[in-house]
């Protein structure tokens, strides 16, 4: 079924951020998370089994690695890879338009390159 990453996007902040699974697969996920002003929680670091891919559609996003003295800033069009396990929050989503997510989770030993 065909769908658009920036269909019904909200037109004012919400409270909670948007998570929507638009493929699913053995050893596979891709979601679509949208963001206006959320952060993760003081104190609380994802750290999840399996690889992520991540691509920043649009808007802005203050990404931190436990590992990672330095914040990085992530704008429309920037991607990066998250191992296994290696801690990461983000910091701050821009409020003032949608921050739209392309995440892609696998598992690190199923993709070849």
């Amino acid at each position: 079924m065909p769908g658009n990453l920036f269909a019904d996007l909200p037109a004012t902040p919400e409270t909670t951020e948007r998570m929507e699974t638009l493929l699913s697969t053995s050893g596979l996920r891709i979601e679509r998370i949208v963001s206006s002003g959320q952060a993760s929680p003081p104190g609380f670091w994802y750290e999840q089994a399996e690889a992520e891919w991540v691509l920043l559609v649009s808007g802005e996003a203050l990404l931190r690695f436990e590992d990672e003295a330095e914040v990085r800033r992530l704008r429309a069009g920037d991607w990066l890879q998250i191992e296994p396990r290696r801690r990461h929050r983000v910091e701050a989503t821009a409020a003032e338009t949608p921050t739209v997510w392309l995440a892609v989770h696998y598992a690190q030993d199923e993709i070849r390159g």
